[in-house]
């Protein structure tokens, strides 16, 4: 009884934590962000459910209404979410803002699970609330708008719990299917977040589980084989949008992402502003920090990580904590150290020596790994008092200590009274929506974005013709046309694999020689209705397949384990 008790109010206070933390999202109309594009994108999802277009992959409005391949290649999993929420009768505005708090509360819960696992229950609690409460992850909400960043936070520490639980459960087959089956699902929901992010995640993963199977003593090729499953199961679960993005990135423009303001180089921060600062602010990254964006990474998060393991040190040569548990301490605290020196300039060298780090394009990225294993150790100390009661009070003055010195970071910078309506479709709204980062995911044969809006309706570059009917949905276009002398027809729509056209319901071949890259037909004299569909190229296909084989073995697995646990 007891237990259950203690778990319901540790259930309470992150739900509590989580609802301070996100207390200006329920405030009515919108809020200023840096990518301010989260509402429109939003929008394009709920066209492609409308459409009947799943996986959504090709968007309509976007690329000044010529459209291109955004969730081919932009991870698409908060925008699912919210289309769910939309789906259920709230604005788009306002399931944009739930999509935001739903990254809170999970990352809340998930931290929670791993440090109750390393520090019991209330070292759970604390580093939870640490996480939660850290100042980059306000940032990542409140300044930036980084959806897929936030979200990436979310399923981190599921990451490493379901990690923890499958190395400790080697020997039990129950809990260890049920863990390898929670690694597939967090691993897969990382990558339909935010595929970079997930990059520099792996690494970590693979250097803990290395540390915890020698810890644990373990059988390393038992052990490795249960990780690589669950991850390989993950990998499948997200197929449908990692293969694509893997096999298909030399078909959009990707150069823009990493010249001009997205250089890397123009990113590094000071140590003073990460550490030594309570300075906030909304503004952008820059050169040399000459910025107001705040980079802090949060009190009393980091003194608190160094405090706990200088304890761990002492207690070690006191020989009163083990040498396994000192090695868990010190992971987390050089992962602390080496991200942390991965956002200074003097970190160059490492940069430089991988490229493909350069779309990272931000260096202060792995302030995402800098707040986990702060918040990780700073749970931590629960852990070197055995009396209970001591173990509450102390956790819990840290918890309200945290939300006090954060409280003020975790708002808007201002809210903005309008609709939906006033978002997307006026003058400005709609203008931002189409024009907004119009250069990323460009197909590759248009030479440069368009200097206007698409026309209405495709046109005759050659010959004679008259053109009706037209319609057109997010994936698709038909249209009819009489055509007097053979005529060549320019679409407004990016030709990209595997936009087909059929001339009377025959497969026709097309171009793409013009400055834009646009689908280019030529159609014979006579009456004929002319019909384009996006269709899926062997990778996708292939994606298709294999996540809905894994989706499937994860429904039916569900299903199996809501079974064994009800007996």
């Amino acid at each position: 009884m007891k237990s259950k008790l203690k778990y319901f109010f540790v259930g309470a206070v992150i739900i509590i934590a989580s609802l301070l933390a996100s207390r200006d999202l329920f405030k009515k109309g919108y809020f200023s962000i840096h990518d301010d594009l989260q509402v429109g994108r939003l929008y394009q999802m709920d066209l492609c459910f409308r459409d009947g277009q799943f996986p959504c992959r090709w968007v309509p409005d976007m690329g000044y209404g010529y459209g291109y391949p955004l969730f081919n290649y932009y991870p698409p999993l908060p925008y699912y979410f919210g289309e769910l929420v939309h789906a259920l009768g709230f604005s788009f505005l306002d399931s944009t803002k739930a999509m935001f708090m739903a990254s809170i509360f999970i990352s809340g819960i998930l931290m929670f699970l791993f440090g109750k696992k390393l520090w019991g229950g209330w070292g759970g609690l604390l580093s939870a609330v640490l996480y939660l409460w850290s100042p980059y992850h306000s940032v990542d909400i409140y300044v930036r708008g980084a959806m897929n960043e936030a979200w990436s936070l979310a399923f981190l520490p599921g990451i490493y719990w379901a990690i923890y639980e499958i190395i400790e459960n080697d020997k039990n087959r129950k809990n260890r299917k049920k863990f390898i089956f929670y690694l597939a699902l967090f691993f897969g929901l990382l990558l339909l977040s935010h595929n970079l992010m997930a990059f520099i995640f792996a690494p970590t993963f693979a250097v803990f589980s290395l540390l915890l199977i020698w810890v644990k003593k373990k059988n390393l090729k038992e052990s490795l084989f249960k990780l690589i499953l669950g991850g390989i199961w993950g990998f499948g679960l997200a197929a449908f949008f990692t293969l694509p993005v893997l096999l298909e990135t030399k078909f959009v423009h990707v150069e823009t992402m990493l010249m001009g303001y997205f250089n890397y180089l123009a990113h590094f921060v000071p140590i003073g502003k990460m550490l030594f600062t309570r300075f906030w602010g909304y503004g952008s990254s820059g050169w040399l920090q000459e910025t107001g964006m705040p980079f802090q990474v949060g009190l009393p998060q980091w003194p608190l990580a160094v405090l706990v393991t200088l304890i761990a040190v002492i207690l070690f040569f006191k020989k009163k904590i083990s040498k396994n548990q000192i090695i868990i301490f010190s992971f987390f605290f050089f992962l602390f150290l080496f991200t942390l020196f991965m956002t200074h300039p003097r970190s160059v060298f490492i940069w430089k020596l991988f490229p493909i780090l350069d779309f990272l394009q931000f260096p202060w990225r792995f302030l995402t790994l800098v707040i986990f294993s702060i918040s990780v150790l700073g749970g931590g100390i629960i852990y070197f008092f055995k009396n209970k009661k001591t173990q509450f009070i102390l956790s819990f003055i840290l918890v309200i200590v945290t939300i006090v010195l954060n409280y003020t970071f975790f708002r808007v910078e201002k809210t903005i009274p309008m609709t939906d309506n006033q978002k997307l479709f006026s003058a400005k709204g709609w203008n931002k929506l189409q024009t907004d980062a119009i250069f990323d995911y460009l197909p590759i044969y248009a030479k440069a974005p368009p200097g206007g809006p698409a026309p209405e309706k495709p046109e005759i570059k050659s010959g004679t013709a008259a053109i009706t009917e037209i319609r057109k949905g997010t994936d698709w276009s038909l249209f009819s046309v009489e055509v007097s002398k053979e005529a060549k027809i320019q679409i407004p729509l990016y030709d990209f694999p595997d936009w087909k056209v059929w001339v009377d319901k025959k497969i026709t071949a097309q171009t793409h020689d013009n400055f834009l890259g646009l689908i280019n037909v030529v159609i014979p004299p006579g009456i004929h209705e002319v019909n384009l569909k996006l269709t899926n190229t062997l990778p996708r296909v292939l994606g298709n397949l294999i996540s809905l084989i894994s989706w499937i073995i994860l429904v039916f697995s569900a299903v199996l384990l809501l079974k064994k646990k009800e007996k």
